[in-house]
């Protein structure tokens, strides 16, 4: 037999799985608790900003509600829909139920005098928000939180984020309860529970005793509003639930459950929402659908589901509600700005608008003297990314509204002062696309101008992406950031979504297919509101307006004659933004 050369068949190559994002992100999670880590930080704030870990850049940051920066440009500049990140940090600062004392708020202050150029947001959760933080500021200016009892931890990451509640909480003379007990116990036991550290994706709570549901529950994940019941002759105040609310990219308003949750089962129940939240594996496959939402909208789930699943986890039934329906509030704004006598006597509260809820360090600083000087030392943050002062004598309002005006905090303000709301936008965010605080308060100004006198409460928000941070799906006139080519140069634009709200109009915001460059906006606006008061009816309000005008209609008196839709950007989900030609 002839010899033959054997040659050896090389195996197939095994084709190489790319991990995806939502893997990614489950990976690390199991790998560390990041609350746990923070030595890991101290040691980077020794060896300086290359030396931090892309884990830390990328994601366990967040947990201590850190991010990296963005260079100025947004998300141009960059690739897979994110911006380049600078050598500096952004942090929130968690305040459970927007409660603040003057010595907190001045500390707050000098940290971002000394270390954050000078420079404070107020966000849409009750937060504090720093900016321009080096490596080694993160360290100090934790430690100097810490000794006043604030933290950044849980402000942001896959965790149960600040728990908001009513500015007003224990002072308003309408309130069922003060619920603020409870928001600050649910975030107290929530935060930096290993138990809580790893979830699907954010978790948002609203508590609230307050008849104006001044907390949005309508979109947070779990939200607990006031009710009362009369069993027997006797009165008796708990809470109706919501659960699934949430803005992002797909808007959802949240599913009414039928219970009535007593006060002292209250802490039960959101910690078994959250634990059943925790337990969706389906919701860690994507990190675009891992909200509490997509139960509902995605994976069959009803109220009537979650109801069972809630009282499973509580080992007991929860009584029905009391109501069919809640008595849902009908005020715009809900932001407690102006003067509310308290339920104290002699004593009001003092809400300031606060433009796009940005101020310098030395005008927060001013708030604190001012909050010793005319009341108590207390203040608390708001949603609408305000500023109220507690328990300020009466025979003292005046002054302190003439204080106030001088630092530019408005207390007697006008509809689109008041209504205003803004994202950070390019200055600082990495997935933004559009200039938002600066352009928010020109847009302000000239809406002022334009139409003295405008007689309607009007959200008008702006957001610097489709990810509505801004909120601009529940405004009567919410603004997408995006880019068009205008004189050959590509300039910031701005797409219009129109007829949101929540409250009695509760209702996701229209996209009508019209945009406009930044510059062009308050022209757009002016003919659509001109529009509505030449065609209101007897009584309407905007909102009734919006709702029985048509796309087209509403799209032809922004730009002034017919014109046809456009589409809205898509998601930066993975990909670049669309830039219109």
């Amino acid at each position: 037999m002839s010899d033959t050369l054997l040659t050896a068949v090389p195996a197939p190559a095994v084709k190489e799985v790319k991990e995806t994002k939502a893997q990614r992100s489950e990976r690390l999670k199991l790998a560390k608790n990041p609350w746990e880590a923070w030595d890991e930080v101290r040691e980077f704030a020794k060896t300086g900003r290359e030396s931090v870990a892309a884990e830390w850049s990328n994601l366990y940051f967040k947990w201590w509600g850190v991010y990296t920066q963005g260079d100025g440009l947004g998300v141009t500049g960059g690739k897979g829909g994110e911006g380049l990140a600078s050598e500096f940090f952004m942090m929130r600062i968690g305040l459970p139920n927007g409660l603040l004392t003057s010595h907190q708020t001045r500390v707050i202050a000098g940290i971002a005098k000394k270390h954050g150029r000078n420079l404070v947001d107020i966000t849409t959760r009750q937060n504090i928000q720093l900016h321009w933080l080096t490596i080694a500021d993160l360290v100090d200016v934790t430690d100097q939180l810490t000794e006043i009892g604030l933290s950044p931890k849980g402000a942001c990451g896959d965790v149960v984020r600040n728990v908001t509640g009513c500015p007003l909480a224990g002072l308003d003379h309408q309130e069922l309860i003060d619920a603020s007990p409870l928001a600050v116990e649910a975030a107290h036991f929530l935060t930096a529970n290993p138990e809580f550290y790893n979830l699907p994706r954010k978790f948002k709570i609203s508590i609230t005793g307050c008849p104006l549901w001044c907390s949005y529950p309508e979109i947070n994940d779990l939200g607990l509003t006031a009710i009362k019941r009369t069993v027997n002759g006797v009165d008796e105040i708990g809470y109706t639930l919501r659960v699934g609310g949430g803005l992002s990219t797909e808007p959802h308003i949240a599913e009414r459950i039928n219970a009535f949750v007593p006060q002292d089962k209250a802490m039960e129940v959101i910690k078994a929402v959250v634990r059943i939240f925790k337990e969706q594996l389906e919701l860690r496959e994507s990190r675009t659908h891992a909200r509490i939402k997509y139960l509902f909208m995605k994976h069959g789930w009803t109220a009537e589901s979650m109801l069972v699943a809630i009282e499973e986890k509580l080992g007991y039934k929860l009584d029905p509600s009391p109501v069919s329906e809640d008595a849902v509030p009908d005020d715009v704004y809900r932001d407690h700005v102006g003067v509310s006598p308290q339920k104290q006597p002699g004593l009001s509260t003092v809400g300031a608008s606060v433009m796009g809820g940005r101020m310098s360090g030395d005008t927060l600083e001013a708030l604190a003297d001012l909050a010793e000087k005319h009341g108590d030392g207390h203040l608390r943050a708001t949603i609408m990314q305000n500023i109220v002062i507690a328990n300020v004598k009466n025979e003292n309002v005046r002054a302190l509204i003439a204080d106030l005006h001088a630092l530019d905090l408005r207390v007697e303000v006008s509809p689109f002062w008041r209504g205003a709301i803004a994202c950070t936008g390019t200055e600082f965010c990495k997935l933004a696309i559009a200039e938002t605080k600066a352009f928010s308060k020109w847009l302000t100004a000239e809406m002022e101008e334009r139409l003295p006198g405008f007689d309607q409460q009007i959200k008008l928000h702006v957001t610097g992406c489709t990810n509505s941070c801004g909120q601009s799906w529940i405004a009567d006139i919410g603004l997408e950031g995006k880019k068009i080519k205008k004189d050959g140069k590509m300039v910031d634009a701005f797409y219009f979504c129109v007829g949101g709200a929540v409250g009695k109009y509760a209702a996701i915001a229209r996209q009508i297919g019209y945009r406009a460059a930044a510059e062009d906006c308050p022209e757009a606006i002016e003919r659509l509101l001109r529009g509505y008061l030449y065609s209101r009816e007897a009584d309407e309000d905007l909102r009734s307006y919006f709702a029985r005008t048509s796309d087209d209609d509403l799209r032809a008196q922004l730009n002034g004659a017919t014109v046809s839709a456009v589409e809205r950007d898509p998601a930066p989900a993975g990909g670049r933004h669309v830039v219109d030609a």
